[in-house]
């Protein structure tokens, strides 16, 4: 055991914040891209990986889906963070002062009616932690990032304006992925069992195969498609159902998905981490 828990970012990162939020105890290991992530745990770097699936206002985050299901990891927990953006500026620096914020470029249009308001212009960095740490860098009193608290803590950076964002529910989920499924039941809001699959090519399949949920009283809470190898024809979908393998509707429900789908290969049941509707 390492102890330690990957995310995609630098220090300061909203997938930091998640990583300190749902594990504290972890030591947090910084990587650069997804694959990144996921290969450090598999090497054994990391015990963990907390990867981001989708966000309230931006929809599902990129590449995720494609990675999930060849990455050898198991899904054995979710965590979810409110994105509260906050103005970063140097010791010393007033928001009077601030001419120019840095950020990613998905998190400074969330933020245009305080920019706007302020007068300030809005730059755009690769990611919101780095602007945060290249203003520290830098030592600009006209220059600010957008980003969250955890990273002014790290950088050594001033608070100016708190949850400046226009989005008063801006929200992201993240899966917390392991070498080792973990399918025992455990949390307060029930258990989430999280597949992939292929619909058969045959009139109807994709019916067919969501019929057995609905006939079991099955709460499916996510179905998404996308494509697989650069093909048209060739969809998967993913789904997150509320329920666990063990179910007897569950049962009875991944018995006739499999009847009209192939490659039904499931990622992870783990508890959810809210109550769902």
């Amino acid at each position: 055991m390492t102890n330690r828990i990957a995310f995609q970012g630098e220090p300061g990162a909203y997938s930091h914040e998640a990583c300190r939020n749902a594990r504290p105890d972890m030591e947090a290991l910084p990587c650069r891209t997804f694959e990144d992530v996921i290969e450090s745990v598999r090497s054994g770097a990391a015990d963990l990986a907390m990867l981001p699936v989708e966000n309230t206002t931006y929809g599902r985050v990129a590449d995720i889906h494609r990675l999930m299901p060849h990455s050898g990891l198991h899904i054995i927990d979710e965590a979810f963070v409110r994105v509260h953006i906050n103005l970063l500026g140097v010791p010393g620096a007033k928001l009077g002062d601030i001419t120019e914020a840095h950020s990613h470029l998905v998190l400074l249009p969330q933020c245009s009616g305080f920019l706007k308001e302020h007068g300030i212009r809005g730059r755009v960095s690769p990611d919101n932690a780095r602007a945060a740490r290249e203003v520290a860098e830098v030592g600009d009193l006209h220059s600010a990032a957008l980003a969250s608290e955890l990273a002014g803590e790290i950088y050594d950076l001033n608070v100016l304006a708190r949850h400046i964002e226009d989005n008063d529910n801006n929200t992201t989920r993240f899966l917390i992925m392991s070498r080792e499924a973990n399918e025992s039941r455990r949390g307060d809001h029930g258990m989430i069992t999280s597949f992939v699959f292929q619909v058969r090519n045959i009139p109807a399949a994709l019916y067919k195969a969501m019929g057995g949920f609905a006939t079991n009283g099955i709460n499916m809470t996510k179905l998404e498609s996308y494509m697989v190898d650069g093909s048209f024809t060739a969809t998967q979908f993913y789904a997150d159902i509320v329920g666990h393998p063990e179910d007897r509707n569950v049962q009875l429900a991944m018995d006739e998905l499999e009847h009209f789908t192939t490659n039904v290969e499931v990622l992870g049941v783990y508890p959810a981490a809210q109550p769902r509707g």
